[in-house]
């Protein structure tokens, strides 16, 4: 039904009012309760009345149709009376289990969906645990993003400090300033003061100590009140475990995360495959890489249903700091040439580093990548071979179905808009996202395109592994499914 252009005012002001009724309901939930809203992991804490109303739209991504506000608002009134303890809630996936439920009492429905947190008015058992930044480029300043969104009543992941080279006399103010605007992922959510008297950086209320120092063995984190630390190494210069244990020699830390793939025998970690590896005594693992973490996900969904024969991964890679911005001396083949102008036919080690979070995939996958002139978001082309058919409707509803109701819905994302560009995914929360309408299948033969936002995508799941190592996660409803079959 076509509306009238007054009944359509009429309609858009009504659902602002809605809106702006739940942004109260939102914050009570967090500041009081420790709860955590989101729809299909787009976070309503601290979100304008337009931002909300634009996630509500987003969810017909989802779920094919426009998540209602006329629903949300009494979801929300609902939570708020249920004296919630901590906990990280999808109002979407909540409020379509509740119709699919076939229920008409709300509370009751709610109080049997969410029984191991009603009545527990803010309870948090996490502890809280130091996090240090060493390094603050664009992955350590995406990192610090995230956990300051993230900070909530001060439990788990508490960020603490930063350790950097001293770039000058105004190496504070630059680094705020850095953290505030950011030309990719725009400006920071809230407000942000230096103090340099103390080295301080204050973000949203976050105290963040700037630590200078050239060597990560020497410095003694206790001086300035923080203790068995985190500490998340952006840096890259030391990718093996020799290298990272230098940080376990300053006095104040308890466990190290690489952020790049690491060597040796360190641990790679892509969380939602082979999170739970990580014991007690691992002191030191890594996040793997972003195109890793981007395509590990969707390439277990693969093998679990229909077998993985082999393969071949192509990345077309937005370009990195590694690169020359003109063209100048590398020591890497052709990653001297200006990253501005050109592709660049560069290796990964994508394909292969796969194979340990998924032994099962071992000697099954080549890659190579084209690095290109964009700043952010990549793509990864999976040419399979499959060792049962598929046709492209069976696989997307498949993978689709993956990402709403398995164990891998934070991993996995799946769009089938004809519109999309690269751009339409920064700020994306997932490891990937199917590409729905640019699948190929042919009997066995599948090719399939998942796009990733190599920066804040992977972030966020080295945000999730850092909640494991510390064993901080919050908890998520409703509860997962296992990765569905095929139908």
């Amino acid at each position: 039904m076509t509306l009238t252009t007054d009944a359509a005012l009429d309609q858009w002001i009504q659902r602002e009012t809605m809106a702006e009724a739940m942004i109260p309901l939102i914050g009570r939930l967090y500041r009081e309760n420790n709860v955590v809203t989101n729809v299909h992991g787009r976070s309503l804490i601290n979100q304008s009345v337009i931002d909300l109303l634009k996630a509500h739209r987003f969810a017909r991504q989802i779920d094919d149709v426009e998540l209602p506000v006329t629903e949300t608002l009494p979801l929300l009134e609902a939570l708020v009376n249920l004296q919630l303890g901590a906990a990280s809630i999808d109002l979407a996936r909540l409020n379509a289990r509740f119709k699919e439920s076939g229920s008409k009492d709300l509370e009751a429905f709610l109080r049997t969906e969410l029984a191991d947190v009603v009545d527990r008015f803010g309870a948090d058992e996490r502890t809280s645990t130091d996090v240090v930044l060493y390094g603050f480029g664009r992955i350590g300043r995406l990192l610090a993003r995230i956990l300051i969104e993230h900070a909530g009543g001060g439990h788990g992941l508490r960020l603490r400090a930063i350790v950097v080279r001293k770039g000058g006399d105004s190496d504070l103010v630059k680094r705020a300033s850095l953290l505030r605007r950011d030309s990719v992922h725009g400006p920071f959510v809230g407000t942000i003061t230096v103090d340099p008297d103390r080295d301080v950086i204050q973000a949203n209320g976050t105290a963040i100590q700037v630590i200078y120092s050239d060597s990560p063995a020497t410095i003694d984190y206790t001086a300035y009140g923080i203790n068995n630390a985190l500490v998340v190494d952006n840096t890259g210069r030391w990718r093996d475990e020799a290298g990272l244990a230098q940080h376990l020699e300053s006095t104040g830390v308890a466990r190290v995360l690489l952020t790049a793939p690491g060597k040796g025998e360190l641990k790679n970690i892509v969380y939602g495959i082979n999170h739970n590896t990580i014991g007690d005594g691992d002191r030191i693992v890594s996040a793997a890489s972003c195109t890793t973490n981007a395509i590990t996900p969707v390439l277990k969904a693969l093998n679990d249903e229909y077998g993985i024969v082999h393969g071949h991964v192509e990345t077309v890679h937005s370009f990195t700091n590694d690169q020359n911005l003109t063209d100048n001396f590398h020591k890497g083949n052709r990653r001297g040439r200006s990253a501005a102008l050109n592709m660049v036919l560069t290796e990964t080690g994508a394909a292969k580093a796969v194979a340990k979070a998924l032994p099962e995939l071992a000697g099954k996958l080549t890659g190579n990548s084209i690095r290109v002139p964009t700043p952010d978001v990549s793509m990864a082309i999976l040419n399979l071979t499959l060792e049962n058919d598929t046709t492209k409707d069976e696989v997307n509803t498949y993978l689709r179905d993956v990402s709403l109701n398995s164990t891998l819905r934070k991993q996995i994302d799946y769009i089938d808009s004809p519109e999309v560009v690269s751009t339409d995914f920064v700020g994306s929360r997932r490891a990937g996202i199917v590409d729905g309408l640019a699948t190929i299948s042919n009997g066995k033969n599948l090719v399939l395109y998942v796009w990733y936002d190599n920066e804040f995508g992977y972030s966020c799941q080295v945000v999730r592994v850092m909640e494991e190592m510390a064993g901080v996660h919050p908890r998520s409803f409703p509860l997962a499914a296992a990765v569905p079959a095929a139908q």
